[in-house]
């Protein structure tokens, strides 16, 4: 069992910034692809940001393009998610997942095996 904590969600106005980050209990978490999705208020679980196991390889949402970064640290089995030029929209429940099996897309739910407990993010206009 892959289990995954975040941590880092808040309270900001629109403009500013916030680093999430994600601790992995797994030794392994080198060979993860992981991924973070976040989930509005009445709205389904969406995709934000994708990191292949090697860390070169990204993928964002159209939304968060330009403004979000992910990265991770292996040796520290963690995930992080930098969020700059937040906007009201961003506002949500933020997830890490983990691919631990590779299929179907990265920015498909079913493309990922294990889920955190979410963080929460706001950001006021």
């Amino acid at each position: 069992q892959v289990q995954l904590v975040e941590s880092g969600g808040g309270l900001v106005h629109a403009g500013g910034s916030l680093r999430l980050s994600c601790a992995a209990s797994q030794r392994a978490f080198s060979s993860y692809g992981m991924g973070w999705f976040r989930q509005a208020p009445g709205k389904d679980r969406e995709f934000v940001a994708h990191i292949d196991l090697s860390g070169a390889v990204t993928s964002y949402a159209d939304s968060v393009k330009g403004r979000f970064t992910i990265s991770r640290e292996n040796a520290k089995n963690t995930l992080f998610l930098q969020m700059n030029s937040l906007k009201p929209e961003d506002t949500a429940v933020y997830y890490c997942a983990a691919r631990v099996r590779i299929r179907l897309a990265v920015t498909t739910l079913s493309g990922y095996d294990y889920w955190g407990q979410g963080t929460q993010v706001t950001v006021s206009s």
